[in-house]
């Protein structure tokens, strides 16, 4: 190839990432203009609860969330605070994003007085919420305290805790994979390369997801945004690395940068993409899932991934190719040195005696390793993985949380929270009296459009109700019913109510329908349960008939599933005594499971993808039990690092207070290092020696001498 291409082809390169960079840097803070933490973006697509939720605006003029205020007085409210309270609604009243405001209701104790306050469909709930805690504050006489609960409040909350993903979660991430760079290479100038990958890749990320975003092609919560930052400068720098590890290999031997960066291409090109490839199917997998969450992650993680895979494949390699050995500097290596011996008595180093042990020791050395992960997986007996209270989401202060227990206190405690039974005009009747009939129902309204307070009452024998005649609002021949519950709206009181009133409603009404926060909490539970039994085999199956096809074998990969498979269960049996018995957490969601087995056993295939290409490439030389060793001494050091950055870029996650985003940082960093240090640098390699040439059947390879 001319010369002057040579410097053109990486000078354009570096030139078209400039310009991504350039384009999209400045919607790393645009993208919470298109992300959402209202439940919507969480519910499960085609739940009762969902359905209801779509529905019910239509039975009523005000659509958005409800804000449940609660004003608490010890000893009984006074004149003056009587009065405070009534200001408070005409003030709420006034709002523009508040669109009904209900009286001040007292307490039978006449310690405390409820207001709720709907915010306007156009309302931003978290900025509303703000506001209105702004003007509860300036109502409370001396002595009296307020709180702004509900819906709303949760979601406020929600959104306020989610407010650090833009700034210190990526902060925090980057910082940990510099210094742990640095400490790597010893090089002031390469952390900075392979980090500059990283973060171009994650701004073209951010920049087409941001569009599509727009365009309302994916959503965007929170959680998803976070994980996005995380996976993709964590699979970017470990693609980086790959790189990077063959790249100073080949600039032994050979002279220009421009051979040695065909060199180190050809060397690292199938396993890169193989382990990319592997993690983006490994994630799509989460379309086949009934919940938005998931759904949203897959398509978003995939386009972070490809991302990652692009800028390891063509900026990295640029970059090399322009600073060529200095990139290295002070530890350059110069063409014609000799490679580090690996294998064999002179060889020297941590990866030398891990071979010399595998090599004497390999049957007794992977039955240890698999007795340890498997006891370390005993903990999932404890495992509480069906779901928590939406109060428990936010971990630290929670003015929503503190204003429901104080809400329960002194109201029924499902107040501001109600279930909504969707059903029959004509058995508006029957529908009250069966949900009255359940126990942990304290009373049932009919919504209606004519009513002052937006609902009438309604009896099983009489009927609806209302002042000026108010009846209720039908719609296609439905309406609308409210169920107060006398247990907190997220309580498991309050799911068993709901589950009973589910099966009272159809009775009367097969074909009726129960929504609500409750409502909502149970099918998204349920759903996650559903999606976890249906996607983990799924992306199972998928990942090992990619292995079969990369390794051209099938034993070989069923060891690196059945490997993964351990390591999963070890980090989540460990998880799950941490979060118990540790950190004293309520439960976890259903997704952490999923999404732990999503991220650990893709990522986890990732290192065991770049140490048995080595291998078969070393075996093809050298045979296959000498081949195991090779891979292993030339790989351990890049692989575990690759590793250790993965987990710090994933602990990152604990830095956001939300229960499970900590619970997915934890379990994955811990399940990373696990795979790290003792699948694929014990386990894997011993069991691979200990078969020798039947890990690689049907391939001819099985059929070479397992001492060549």
């Amino acid at each position: 190839m001319p010369r002057f291409l040579r410097i053109v082809i990486p000078a354009v390169v570096i030139v078209a990432w400039l310009v991504i960079a350039s384009i999209g840097g400045p919607f790393f803070g645009k993208i919470s203009e298109v992300s959402t933490n209202d439940q919507t973006s969480f519910l499960p697509a085609s739940a009762d609860a969902t359905k209801v939720q779509e529905r019910s605006a239509a039975f009523r003029d005000d659509t958005g969330a409800p804000a449940v205020i609660v004003l608490e007085r010890s000893g009984g409210f006074a004149a003056s605070d009587t009065a405070a309270a009534r200001a408070l609604v005409e003030r709420l009243g006034d709002r523009s994003d508040v669109d009904s405001v209900s009286p001040a209701i007292p307490s039978e104790d006449g310690d405390a007085v409820e207001i709720v306050a709907t915010l306007t469909s156009a309302a931003d709930t978290g900025d509303a919420v703000a506001a209105i805690r702004a003007d509860v504050d300036d109502a409370l006489t001396s002595g009296m305290r307020g709180y702004v609960t509900g819906p709303a409040g949760f979601t406020a909350d929600l959104t306020e805790a989610f407010a650090g993903i833009d700034g210190i979660l990526l902060g925090v991430a980057l910082a940990a994979v510099l210094v742990i760079l640095v400490i790597v290479y010893r090089s002031p100038l390469l952390p900075f390369l392979v980090l500059g990958t990283a973060t171009f890749a994650l701004t073209a990320s951010i920049l087409v997801v941001w569009a599509l975003a727009k365009a309302g092609i994916v959503t965007v919560n929170g959680q998803v945004q976070g994980i996005l930052s995380i996976l993709v400068i964590g699979a970017a720098t470990d693609y980086a690395l790959l790189y990077v590890s063959r790249y100073r290999e080949a600039l032994r031997d050979y002279r220009t940068g421009w051979d040695a960066t065909k060199a180190a291409l050809r060397g690292s090109l199938e396993p890169i993409l193989a382990s990319g490839g592997t993690v983006i199917v490994g994630v799509l997998c989460l379309l086949l899932s009934d919940l938005n969450s998931n759904k949203a992650l897959g398509p978003v993680a995939a386009i972070g991934i490809a991302f990652s895979l692009l800028a390891a494949l063509t900026l990295l390699p640029a970059l090399l190719l322009m600073f060529r050995r200095a990139a290295f500097w002070p530890l350059r290596p110069l063409d014609g040195s000799a490679h580090p011996v690996v294998t064999g008595p002179d060889a020297r180093g941590l990866w030398a005696r891990v071979g010399r042990l595998v090599s004497r020791r390999s049957r007794v050395v992977w039955i240890v390793c698999t007795v340890g992960l498997l006891a370390m997986g005993t903990g999932l007996i404890g495992l509480k993985a069906d779901g928590v209270p939406q109060s428990d989401l936010v971990i630290g202060q929670s003015q929503a949380r503190d204003g429901q227990d104080v809400l329960a206190d002194h109201f029924p405690a499902g107040s501001g929270s109600p279930a909504q039974v969707i059903g029959d005009a004509d058995r508006i009747d029957d529908l009250a009296s069966a949900i009255t009939g359940v126990d942990g129902v304290d009373g049932v309204v009919v919504v209606s459009k004519d009513a002052p307070a937006g609902t009438v009452p309604v009896s099983g024998s009489g009927g609806a109700s209302g002042s000026g005649g108010a009846g209720p609002t039908v719609v296609d021949g439905q309406v609308l019913l409210q169920a107060t519950l006398s247990s907190a709206a997220d309580s498991g009181a309050a799911e068993t109510t709901v589950r009973a009133l589910r099966t009272a409603v159809e009775r009367v009404d097969p074909g009726a329908l129960v929504g609500g926060v409750t409502a909502t909490a149970i099918d998204t539970n349920d759903t996650g349960i559903r999606d976890r039994s249906l996607i983990i085999p799924v992306v199972l199956v998928v990942i090992l008939l990619i292995l079969m096809l990369l390794l051209r074998s099938i034993v070989a990969p069923l060891v690196l599933i059945g490997s993964v498979i351990v390591s999963f269960a070890a980090a989540l049996g460990v998880g799950a005594l941490v979060f118990d018995h540790v950190f004293h957490f309520p439960g976890a969601d259903p997704s952490v499971p999923l999404y732990s087995f999503v991220f650990l056993v893709a990522l986890g295939v990732d290192y065991n993808i770049f140490l048995m290409t080595r291998v078969r490439e070393e075996a093809l030389r050298h045979g296959p039990r000498e081949g195991v060793l090779r891979g292993l001494g030339v790989t351990g050091g890049v692989i575990t690092s690759a590793g250790v950055v993965l987990a710090a870029t994933f602990a990152a996650l604990g830095v956001i207070p939300i229960l499970f985003l900590v619970q997915i940082a934890f379990v994955v960093a811990f399940g990373v290092l696990l795979d790290t240090i003792v699948v694929r640098s014990l386990l894997v390699p011993a069991l691979a020696y200990d078969l020798g040439a039947r890990a690689w059947w049907p391939s001819r390879l099985s059929r070479r001498s397992a001492d060549m």
